[in-house]
């Protein structure tokens, strides 16, 4: 069954389920034949979910009700099993549009982390892509693969993992071999030369860095590089909103700054 098919249809046993209360909390669970929900919110048999419909409303007793719905991606990234923080969807969004990932595309991950960011890539770049992520340490790149087959199943888009230096492994690329080099590390200027040589012409480098004395020296490095065009640094900021009636204001709570996006593209030699 490919990963669409996975994401359609009746629930089945051994998929991941959200619950969500009247009050938004939430709680995921995975769902096996003789499992048993139990929770302050209420209580049910998972044999009452399995087969029925998307968006059913389960009653849990005493009147209290459930939601339950597949998570979205963005769910997923926010309750998985971290090994280093992740890489919130707001900023994978914008990696993916910006870093132009396609169906298709040969993408370069430097910093794999708990693989956050690899549930985009993957997902933009499809079946018909590629993505290599190199990450340093083998306990990271272990939770990260743990987290991407736990999210695609068996279907997993194509996906190279090394463990050692990014440096040494866009070296090893043959020229002009990728589409992105996506960078989330703490000296991202120091693969500007393997990224010259990774890189097809036109093709993008993207670092996300997490302070403005990285940003900065990062854009410099670029220019000196004389390899790339002129970078765009931005950061996102989401707020969302109360709305209850007429009492419509922002929350009170947003998640503002995570990290800079600093992005340029490969010039022809």
């Amino acid at each position: 069954m490919s990963s669409a098919e996975l994401r359609r249809g009746p629930f089945r046993a051994g998929e991941r389920v959200q619950l969500t209360d009247p009050k938004g909390r939430q709680y995921t669970i995975s769902l096996t034949h003789k499992g048993f929900f139990q929770s302050t919110r209420g209580s049910f048999r998972h044999s009452e979910l399995i087969g029925a419909d998307e968006g059913t409303v389960i009653e849990a007793g005493e009147g209290r009700r459930l939601l339950a719905l597949r998570p979205l991606v963005s769910d997923y990234v926010l309750s998985m099993p971290r090994g280093a923080t992740v890489i919130y969807p707001k900023d994978a969004a914008q990696i993916v549009h910006t870093a132009d990932v396609f169906p298709g595309s040969r993408v370069f991950e430097a910093g794999l982390g708990s693989g956050a960011l690899t549930l985009s890539l993957l997902g933009a770049a499809g079946y018909e892509g590629h993505v290599l992520s190199v990450e340093r340490r083998s306990e990271f790149a272990e939770i990260a693969q743990g987290n991407v087959t736990s999210w695609y199943g068996a279907n997993v888009p194509p996906w190279s993992v090394e463990i050692g230096e990014a440096d040494e492994a866009l070296a090893s690329l043959p020229q002009d071999d990728r589409d992105q080099v996506i960078l989330d590390m703490l000296a991202p200027w120091e693969m500007l030369e393997g990224a010259a040589h990774a890189l097809r012409p036109g093709g993008v480098i993207l670092a996300y860095v997490a302070t403005t004395t990285q940003m900065s020296r990062f854009v410099e490095e670029l220019r000196d590089s004389s390899n790339f065009t002129e970078p765009v640094a931005s950061e996102t900021l989401v707020r969302t909103w109360h709305l209850d009636g007429l009492s419509v204001r922002p929350d009170h709570r947003m998640v503002a700054h995570t990290g800079f996006l600093v992005v340029a593209r490969r010039l022809s030699p």
